[in-house]
């Protein structure tokens, strides 16, 4: 494989979505919704998955392409894994905490991922085996050791009075005295954890395009990432747990009231 090709694919097709959300962040965009009314999906979102499909194609032509607006429509051995635009609802309220997610899963197994903050231009990047780096820069996680005082961040579904088992995990976490933030998108979430601005991460019925990229990232700055049951993660999973190891363990703990 050549994986510098691909991060090459990669990095041109974050930048070129990155260039449609700036675009309509400018001009103005038209926005709907899909599974509720706080589920948004914008002209950007959509404007920049087909930009980064057509780019693919044109370079990889046998691959394929999983994204959270088109789906997957055919198997291949390489499979590219798109967020167009993470945290899109941020986005629609000018809020700057979103970015476009690109990962690449090769013979069932996740070898590259580029994560591209588009309001400050900050890209985070790993090559399976070769580390993480932001922009150009190796990261590391934390090296934070206790619980207290760690910086967490988690997620919520859409509409949590059908869905409140992360309510339960959340108030656990709080009733403990921890920090916890809910920036909005978890591609930016497992970043931060990478580049040690977080300690740690959980979130529950998350897909692959959440999580691919920033999975790899992670682990490649030395971090660790689990299922609820503290098992090795596997895409697909819905449930993650995401820290710089050190507090992995009483995280998960904490969370499940054990």
């Amino acid at each position: 494989m050549d994986l510098r090709a691909y991060l090459q694919t990669a990095l041109d097709a974050a930048y070129l979505a990155r260039g449609i959300h700036l675009y309509y962040q400018e001009k103005g965009f038209t926005q709907s919704t899909k599974s509720t009314p706080t589920d948004v999906v914008t002209q950007a979102d959509h404007e920049s998955e087909a930009a980064i499909r057509e780019l693919i194609a044109s370079r990889h032509p046998e691959h394929v392409v999983l994204g959270e607006e088109q789906g997957q429509d055919k198997e291949g051995a390489f499979r590219w894994i798109v967020d167009p635009l993470d945290g899109t609802v941020n986005y629609a309220h000018g809020f700057p905490f979103y970015a476009v997610s690109i990962g690449l899963e090769a013979h069932g197994e996740v070898v590259l991922g580029v994560i591209l903050d588009t309001a400050r231009n900050e890209l985070f990047t790993a090559i399976k085996g070769q580390g993480a780096f932001l922009n150009g820069r190796p990261i590391h996680v934390s090296t934070r050791d206790t619980l207290l005082g760690s910086l967490l961040a988690t997620g919520f579904p859409y509409d949590v009075s059908k869905d409140a088992e992360n309510v339960t995990y959340f108030q656990r976490a709080l009733a403990k005295g921890l920090m916890v933030r809910r920036p909005g998108a978890a591609a930016l979430d497992l970043a931060y954890v990478a580049a040690g601005r977080l300690d740690g991460f959980w979130e529950v019925k998350l897909n692959p395009w959440d999580v691919a990229a920033g999975w790899l990232i992670i682990t490649e700055a030395g971090g660790k990432v689990t299922d609820l049951q503290g098992e090795a993660y596997r895409l697909g999973n819905r449930y993650l747990v995401a820290s710089n190891g050190l507090i992995h363990d009483r995280l998960l703990q904490t969370i499940l009231g054990t």
